[in-house]
């Protein structure tokens, strides 16, 4: 039997784009050709896989039916919901389509998961269907690359030809998660693999408001072609929760696929940063780079209400004290050690640190070190241009 996709695809983002009003969905925003969404449509192009299911809400179709069509997904369909009630209720209500067999294996992805060795994790899909039963569930772990804050961890011990997990440790500081690491911890991505009787079974046993909320929902929506609009008045009744405390919190019988591979949610600018640092050559451009007397700095990518900037400050470098009216900066130090201004304190970066410059804050970049200081910049806001700069002090007799 083929893997049915359902494909989580209601996140806001927002986080993204402190500060400013207009505000686009992560997995919709176009970094060079390509979105997240699109690179999730691209992943389940695949022989293992049958025709996807959407789960999203009115605000996002359009963008949806666009990728669609440009991806050349003929089949498909999707669960609309009136309101949002979290990925509990969005994972359930799609999972109950009638046309889907009880025995069904279902993978669930989110919108804005970022994989680049796609055939690896098939591989790993498909080598574990035959695991799947009707009460148990796999979740994909990540092999960390750094100690983080940002997400969830689990531990898990080897039975039988399977990774079962033991604990889960939700986002814990910096100094635990390395020790989680040591452990042989991994993240929790959010990606799921369990079968239709096993969500029912573990809804009905943990959750069942939000079981008979969503059953009814669904029994009750309106189709249109291949969209179901679910029935307000009975999903309006479900309970605001994650499927992760929904069920996931409760459930026994819990087993990971281990990853081993490149992975992002992309979920903040550093991680934006690091992903085109990593392919920065990709989007270079001679003709974007321009020369200052501190050194250089090369245009990457402009994107909507965004700009992706590489700097190169030469040894003794030393920008201006400057600040910006309509934008906010993001820093990622990638090589040297420069020390930064920030108002009136003083830090020292090193490789793989960052910084946020709020909009109006003044600041400054100088590499007092023999090694070039280079620094990927992503730049927020309404004017994105060389004016928007008000210089304070320079040592090369640019002030204002």
């Amino acid at each position: 039997m083929k893997i049915r996709p359902v494909i989580l695809c209601g996140g806001a983002g927002t986080r993204l784009w402190k500060g400013l009003k207009k505000q686009q969905a992560k997995q919709f925003i176009d970094f060079g050709g390509w979105t997240l969404f699109g690179k999730t449509l691209e992943r389940i192009k695949n022989s293992i896989f049958d025709i996807p299911i959407i789960s999203t809400n009115y605000k996002y179709l359009k963008d949806i039916q666009k990728s669609l069509k440009k991806y050349k997904i003929k089949k498909y369909k999707i669960v609309l919901e009136p309101l949002k009630k979290n990925t509990g209720p969005a994972i359930l209500s799609s999972a109950l389509l009638h046309d889907i067999p009880d025995n069904q294996p279902l993978i669930l992805l989110s919108a804005d998961h970022l994989i680049e060795n796609v055939s690896k994790f098939n591989f790993e899909i498909k080598k574990n269907q035959k695991f799947l039963t009707n009460k148990n569930i796999f979740i994909f772990g990540v092999k960390p690359n750094t100690p983080s804050d940002q997400f969830g961890y689990f531990i898990s011990k080897r039975s039988k030809n399977l990774n079962r997990v033991s604990k889960f440790i939700e986002k814990p500081k910096k100094s635990i998660a390395k020790y989680i690491i040591q452990k042989g911890g991994y993240w929790n991505s959010g990606m799921f693999y369990i079968r239709k009787d096993s969500i029912i079974n573990n809804f009905k046993k943990y959750q069942k408001r939000i079981f008979l909320s969503s059953f009814k929902a669904v029994q009750k929506s309106k189709i249109k072609k291949n969209i179901y609009y679910l029935n307000k008045k009975s999903f309006i009744k479900n309970p605001s929760k994650s499927f992760d405390h929904a069920i996931l919190e409760k459930m026994k019988d819990i087993n990971a696929i281990k990853l081993d591979l490149s992975w992002s949610d992309l979920g903040s600018w550093k991680e934006i940063l690091l992903m085109f640092n990593r392919n920065k050559s990709k989007y270079y451009n001679k003709k974007n780079t321009f020369y200052r007397p501190w050194g250089s700095y090369t245009n990457l990518y402009s994107g909507s209400n965004f700009l992706i900037k590489e700097l190169l400050v030469k040894p003794k470098g030393i920008l201006s004290l400057q600040k910006h009216y309509h934008r906010s900066e993001h820093w990622l130090v990638t090589q040297g050690i420069p020390k930064i201004t920030l108002n009136k304190k003083f830090f020292i970066k090193k490789p793989s640190e960052s910084i946020f410059i709020p909009k109006g804050a003044i600041h400054r970049i100088q590499n007092p070190n023999k090694k070039t200081v280079k620094i990927m910049e992503a730049q927020l806001g309404s004017i994105l241009k060389e004016s928007d700069i008000v210089r304070f002090e320079d040592i090369y007799g640019r002030v204002n």
